[in-house]
């Protein structure tokens, strides 16, 4: 019979999708099993109305046959089948799609298809170098045959074939160095791309595996048989209902399913219809990933429509806040491009993704407010992670993230959130005390005003709680202090005058002590905040010594310094001892304005920067 050439765009179409549109091969086999799925789902409607399909709903199923000899990977399915016109239309004719038509002529839930564009058959060509379409139309007696080795054109002729269906044979392509097409030709990696595409196709696909056993009447000898197996589960676990699901049908889930061994912190399970319509099934995580918090971990749910995988990872079903959390997602609403394996950027995923966040945020703040031992292993695990969210996008999410935090409380030792914080400060408290980076691990003399007024200070220890609390600013009409800052807001307006009076009495004094740090501090002053302590260094301006730190670490960033204020406690004996040797020996006064200089630093958990003459001028002084 004379080949048939495909039309000339079809031609153009069919070299380009080959080499362009699709970027994993691998995913052929998800698109013959979706087909075959859906001509089983034309014929099963049909059965529905038309009592001449003698078939029941068990008696559809999809085959996979593999020959390696002959090198061949076959596609059964026993569904509605075509007729040599269609054949030729459908499959001479690049995106012409028979199931886009029938979508359009039907509207039942109880039929989902997802072939829309006419080109997922032609994804097989990426493995194979001819392929062979053998298929029996329901009502008709002639079977046909169309075969293709590619651009070149296609022929169809009758052809036998026993039963109503479709049988698509793939001759896979020589292997070469780069490309082993014979991984096809293993039943253990079909059934691997299955189970990871197609689990959840409602019709069993069924292909033989491979077994061993031991041989009968031997007790060590082994062979080799064959076994009919179901691939699939077809029932995904996230459209069961709810009472048929155990706790530990989850957790086996999540385990198999994402590789872990230990169970879940919790399990997250939606279903919604109406403006977004999908399932979700999501879980935390019991402890981070071991790249978790590196620039290898991705993010994102598992999307599915109609139970067939279309992307393992869709980042943009989940903010980066909360990108700790692991699931899948199944929609029949979500615009699909011409080779599935992305999204269009439709109104669609974004209400779904909105959706989920509202879902996920309501979820942690239920475990905060009802189990509170859980959330806070859940803190331990990704506390840094909402943190971060805070912070980054200039703040974006604050308002969303604002009640989940949680801090080390100096007063109680013990995790608290910002409202625990809010809701225990004294009524004469003006503001919300914390003490970021080394100051946060101990307790300085910074914070010893602020403990002697009976005011709790948030510990604030990892590097990004600096930025999280300028990021937030306030919580509840109260603005965020650093004890470490130039203000505590302690002092009434007596006693800043009468500290004015002071400061005056002694300018001599602090400018002396400033002009020997030679440049190390800005300005020398008395302090407000030191009680027991005779010296500390705080900072002025919007850089504090914890951001100096972490700016200066960042790779490529440019030097950045604190404006540092040296303060001095006046009631303190040290403070006598500097007013003498101003007095009577300003070369000793220098050198004690450097040690107390170096001693303030170090209680900060700064070094330094010329540790051995620190050390000589205490020694001296010793």
């Amino acid at each position: 019979m004379a080949k048939k050439q495909f039309k000339a765009e079809s031609k153009r179409l069919l070299d380009l999708m080959i080499n362009s549109i699709y970027t994993n091969r691998e995913i052929f086999i998800r698109e013959l099993i979706s087909n075959a799925s859906d001509a089983i789902d034309k014929l099963y409607y049909k059965s529905l109305t038309d009592s001449s399909v003698d078939m029941k709903r068990s008696d559809f199923k999809i085959e996979i046959e593999i020959d390696r000899d002959k090198r061949t990977l076959t596609v059964k399915d026993n569904g509605i089948g075509m007729t040599k016109e269609e054949l030729d239309n459908n499959l001479g004719v690049i995106a012409k799609s028979g199931s886009r038509e029938f979508n359009a002529a039907v509207d039942s839930k109880d039929i989902d298809i997802i072939g829309q564009f006419g080109v997922g058959f032609y994804s097989a060509f990426m493995v194979a170098d001819r392929i062979t379409v053998d298929s029996r139309a329901f009502g008709a007696d002639q079977a046909n045959r169309w075969e293709s080795n590619g651009a070149d054109g296609y022929t169809v002729e009758p052809c036998e074939r026993d039963g109503v269906g479709t049988t698509i044979t793939l001759y896979l392509k020589p292997d070469t160095d780069d490309d082993k097409y014979s991984d096809y030709l293993d039943c253990y990696r079909i059934s691997g791309l299955v189970k990871k595409y197609s689990d959840y196709i409602r019709y069993p696909i069924v292909m033989d595996m491979e077994r061993g056993r031991i041989k009968e009447g031997t007790e060590d000898e082994y062979e080799s048989y064959t076994e009919s197996t179901t691939l699939n589960s077809m029932v995904p676990i996230w459209k069961k209902n709810k009472k048929e699901v155990e706790d530990k049908d989850y957790n086996e889930f999540y385990k198999s399913r994402f590789f872990d061994y230990d169970e879940p912190l919790d399990v997250i399970s939606q279903r919604t219809e109406g403006t977004a319509t999908y399932s979700a099934l999501m879980f935390i995580p019991s402890r981070a990933p071991y790249n978790f918090y590196s620039k290898d971990y991705e993010k994102g749910l598992a999307l599915y429509t109609g139970g067939v995988m279309i992307m393992e990872r869709c980042a943009d079903l989940l903010p980066d806040c909360f990108s700790f959390i692991k699931g899948l997602v199944d929609s029949e609403d979500l615009s699909l491009n011409i080779s599935r394996e992305m999204l269009q950027q439709d109104r669609q995923l974004k209400v779904i993704a909105g959706a989920l966040e509202k879902r996920i945020k309501k979820e942690l703040a239920d475990m905060l407010a009802n189990d509170r031992e859980k959330y806070e292993k859940f803190w331990s695990a990704f506390g840094l992670q909402i943190k971060y969210g805070v912070y980054s996008e200039f703040g974006a999410n604050k308002d969303l993230l604002l009640d989940l935090l949680m801090f080390r409380s100096a007063a109680g030792d013990k995790m608290i959130t910002l409202k625990e914080y809010r809701d225990a400060m004294p009524e004469d408290q003006k503001y919300i005390y914390y003490a970021a980076g080394e100051a946060g691990r101990v307790s300085t003399p910074s914070s010893e005003a602020v403990r002697a007024k009976g005011y709790d200070i948030l510990m604030m220890t990892d590097d990004v709680d600096e930025f999280v609390a300028r990021t937030l600013n306030e919580y509840d009409g109260k603005q965020f202090r650093s004890i470490s800052g130039d203000d505590l807001g302690l002092r009434t307006d007596d006693e800043k005058k009468k500290d004015e009076e002071l400061r005056k009495d002694h300018e001599e004094l602090f400018g002396f002590i400033k002009d020997s740090l030679e440049g190390k501090v800005t300005d020398v002053t008395l302090s407000d905040r030191l009680t027991d302590f005779p010296v500390c260094v705080t900072t002025k301006g919007t850089i504090s010594l914890e951001m100096e730190r972490l700016l200066n670490a960042m790779p490529g960033s440019e030097k950045v310094t604190a404006e540092r204020v040296l303060e001095l406690n006046a009631e303190h004996p040290v403070f006598e001892k500097l007013k003498k040797l101003y007095d009577d020996d300003k070369d000793k006064l220098k050198e004690y304005a450097e040690i107390l200089y170096d001693e303030a630093m170090l209680v900060e958990g700064i070094q330094p920067e010329n540790p051995t003459r620190f050390a000589k001028l205490v020694f001296e002084l010793m």
